[in-house]
């Protein structure tokens, strides 16, 4: 507040220059009447408000956003940048987004690491289950996914989850943990043990 700092061991002030922006997704007046955060905190800091409304609620980013998200990680892993297809696009509007542009960015990463066609079509969207009726892909395909994971181990989904998506990526380990959301070293760990148990483990293609 007086733009001053104390040292640790320094009985001197410190001179800064320096300006606090912060945020957060929750109404901090009811946190304060709950007494989960400071009402003298806040009123340091609310001096100037502003309000960023969901993506839900700003459609017309999306598609902005989504084509931004696909050129950004289509030159962070080296691969070609696609268009996004109007089906997809109709996809990604229908969605909720309760993880609002993280979420969204996210799946674009996802998205441009599993198009295989000169789009990025429905079938590279995968999207937690939404009430926001776009149909299409979801990380819950429904009953017969249930049926099929019933009796298994949690090892057992995990390594065919892990083989499926190398197979997709044709081996590619750095796009298969990206899509996988794991580290590399976290993966090369995983694929050493299946090895290790005789297991078949797709060859390493172009990193």
């Amino acid at each position: 507040q007086e733009r001053e700092i104390d040292r640790i061991g320094s009985n001197k002030s410190v001179k800064i220059d320096v300006r606090i922006i912060s945020t957060s997704n929750r109404i901090l007046e009811d946190e304060i009447t709950k007494g989960t955060f400071r009402e003298d905190l806040y009123f340091r800091l609310n001096v100037m408000n502003l309000r960023v409304p969901p993506l839900v609620e700003r459609p017309d980013d999306i598609p902005v956003l989504a084509e931004y998200f696909v050129n950004k990680f289509a030159e962070a892993n080296g691969v070609n940048s696609r268009p996004i297809s109007a089906k997809a696009l109709d996809m990604l509007r229908g969605h909720t987004w309760p993880g609002n542009v993280r979420e969204l960015e996210n799946t674009m990463h996802r998205a441009i690491l599993l198009a295989s066609g000169d789009e990025v079509d429905t079938d590279a969207i995968l999207l937690q289950n939404s009430s926001g009726g776009s149909g299409g892909n979801t990380a819950n395909d429904g009953g017969s996914e249930k049926t099929s994971m019933v009796g298994r181990t949690v090892a057992d989904v995990e390594r065919q989850l892990i083989i499926n998506t190398l197979q997709h990526c044709l081996g590619n380990r750095t796009h298969a943990a990206n899509i996988l959301g794991i580290s590399i070293r976290t993966l090369r760990n995983k694929l050493k043990l299946y090895n290790d148990q005789g297991l078949a483990v797709p060859m390493p293609g172009n990193e």
